[in-house]
């Protein structure tokens, strides 16, 4: 029988208080309001730990790096008590044979309850030789694993977005996990890495409320993708006013001016850096002088490289007065009411032609 997670913090010396304290800590990390405190108390008090299976395909291990950092909830307290990390072969003590029955001994006990995380892709050129998991390729064990599972969590823009690997020209035919995986519901959390609160703020709903975040259209959860980075980023009005940075080293950039014209993608990226920020919250890219590169947007290895803007923006500008904006908005104004009336002249020449034919 698998522990539940209060269960499990209870052995561990940990008083009610506490425990109660860490709800309210997880309602709050996750945009929730005190009402839902004790609902996460209860599921907690209820509900088994979920097995989790964590494969790794084409990778460089940066999620695992980022998830490992998380300060809230801290992930030894994900790991130790609110899942059950069954499988994960680069932290786990097994190897070899014995690795295997375990991964083999979940998926049959757990039949359907597990849930499988997958952080790197499959590459299809070569039958998948180019990435080798006890053995066999990685795409043989990614399907065999996800034959079973209750969801799969695609861990950064690798599992995600094909990342690196998919990049031109792709030697490797590396994919991401969805273009493998067709029948099962998949969560992306993109990010090269994701952000360590991110990670464990998606297993905490899913533990907790026993179903998926809310996804966008691409699959991502709307908690932590739904807004850009642009949207919160501190030096929006900077953006808004027309005052951007030119050089690395002017003085725009020392004044803390926008970074869109170096090749700032925050206009066009969704995540959460801008509010939850990295490394406990202490600071994020644009914060500390370099622009968004959009890690977390599909394909942003190919398009345009790092520092090319993605298109030109006009903003009146922080010098502009009242006349300027003014005549603009009018010339706006007065270039839609000649379209209108130029539609219009069409729409009147076409009925009296018909009017003409019925005649």
């Amino acid at each position: 029988m698998v522990e539940t997670f209060y269960e499990v913090m209870r052995r561990q010396g940990i008083t009610r208080r506490s425990f109660l304290k860490f709800c309210s800590l997880t309602a709050t990390s996750l945009g929730l309001g005190p009402a839902f405190v004790p609902k996460i108390a209860h599921a907690m008090e209820t509900k088994p730990r979920t097995p989790v299976l964590w494969l790794h395909g084409l990778e460089c291990t940066c999620c695992s790096e980022s998830f490992i950092r998380s300060g809230h909830p801290l992930a030894k307290d994900v790991v130790l008590s609110m899942i059950s990390l069954d499988y994960d072969d680069t932290i786990m003590t097994a190897a070899g044979h014995q690795a295997e029955a375990i991964l083999d001994e979940v998926m049959t006990k757990y039949k359907g309850n597990y849930i499988l995380a997958v952080e790197g892709n499959p590459p299809l050129n070569q039958d998948g030789m180019s990435c080798i998991i006890g053995g066999k390729p990685f795409l043989e064990q990614l399907k065999h694993v996800a034959r079973d599972c209750k969801a799969i969590i695609s861990w950064g823009s690798c599992a995600s977005w094909g990342c690196v690997q998919a990049a031109k020209p792709n030697p490797t035919q590396a994919v991401p996990v969805h273009k493998v995986i067709h029948d099962k519901p998949i969560i992306k959390v993109p990010g090269c890495p994701p952000i360590a609160e991110v990670m464990t703020g998606v297993i905490t709903y899913m533990l907790t409320f026993d179903r998926i975040p809310e996804l966008d259209r691409q699959g991502r959860p709307k908690m932590f993708y739904g807004q850009r980075i642009h949207d919160k980023c501190y030096r929006r009005p900077h953006f808004d006013a027309g005052q951007f940075a030119e050089a690395w080293d002017d003085e725009g950039s020392r004044k803390g001016y926008c970074l869109y014209k170096m090749g700032c993608k925050g206009p066009t990226t969704y995540n959460a850096c801008s509010t939850i920020r990295w490394n406990g919250g202490v600071s994020f890219p644009i914060q500390s002088g370099h622009g968004c590169i959009g890690c977390s947007e599909d394909g942003f290895w190919d398009k345009g490289g790092f520092y090319d803007r993605v298109t030109d923006i006009q903003q009146f500008g922080v010098e502009a007065n009242a006349d300027k904006v003014g005549a603009t908005a009018l010339g706006v104004v007065g270039a839609a009411v000649a379209a209108h009336a130029a539609v219009s002249a069409i729409k009147q020449s076409r009925t009296k032609q018909a009017d003409a034919n019925d005649q």
